[in-house]
């Protein structure tokens, strides 16, 4: 079973037949579109409303009304969307059955995020922000140049989970006439071809691995070193890298 996975993976006749689009690349460009869109909305949604919460201290049960998001069940909300939103378009469209696919992805990928931002803002050492409200700063740059950078790398762990869980669940899509990666789990099941089948499975987790490793990079590049301790701690007693954020950010307010 194995090698036959590998041959099927192997054969660059699956990768490019464009004939009735079902190569993989052709797949695989439709399964990213779809995760890119949900993430790049719900970023939109919960970022600022997980900053102004743990900012404010205000709305706090919306991250708990976001979690129970987690419960519903994927594939019949996607039938009910689909049949309510898909009658309202008419001819060679797939927009009908676009909208409900990423409104339940957004529904997936908002929870992890809003609640991750929350908790990276409200976890700031209150000392930190008392330091950076004795400097004279205000209320949104507390936010934005000491709270914000503080919780990057909470924040970057929400979205990443969010990413691979929308890898996971777009496969959802092929349920419905879109395409993505799941097309090859769904075909193959209804084809009993087990190596199509499997080898949807290895194309998913290879993308959801690949995707988790440029988000790792590029956490890696955005949040400050003096954050994630990759500076030298051996210098006797060096200052709180924390501290270091409400120093850099008063420094650019002069």
């Amino acid at each position: 079973m194995i090698g036959d996975v590998f041959t099927w993976l192997t054969d660059w006749s699956h990768w490019t037949d464009t004939r009735f689009d079902t190569g993989i690349i052709t797949q695989l460009l439709a399964h990213i579109r779809f995760c890119a869109m949900a993430l790049a909305i719900a970023m939109v949604i919960a970022l600022p409303l997980g900053l102004f919460i743990g900012h404010t201290n205000r709305g706090r049960w919306l991250v708990g009304a976001a979690n129970a998001l987690r419960a519903l069940p994927t594939v019949g909300v996607l039938v009910l969307l689909t049949v309510i939103i898909s009658p309202q378009f008419q001819g060679r469209t797939d927009t009908g059955f676009l909208i409900p696919t990423v409104i339940v992805l957004v529904l997936l990928a908002v929870p992890p995020i809003l609640a991750n931002t929350f908790a990276g803002v409200q976890n700031v050492d209150p000392g930190v922000r008392d330091a950076a409200s004795g400097m004279g700063m205000t209320g949104p740059q507390v936010l934005f140049r000491v709270e914000l950078p503080i919780s990057l790398p909470l924040i970057f762990s929400g979205v990443r989970s969010a990413a691979l869980q929308l890898i996971a669940t777009a496969t959802v899509a092929s349920y419905l006439p879109l395409g993505g990666l799941g097309r090859f789990i769904y075909d193959g099941l209804a084809q009993q071809d087990y190596p199509q089948m499997i080898g949807g499975g290895v194309l998913v987790a290879a993308l959801a691995l690949l995707t988790d490793l440029v988000l790792s990079t590029v956490q890696r590049y955005v949040v400050s070193r003096g954050i994630t301790g990759r500076y030298s701690t051996k210098q006797v007693g060096a200052p709180d890298p924390r501290l270091a954020v409400v120093t850099e950010a008063e420094g650019a307010r002069a």
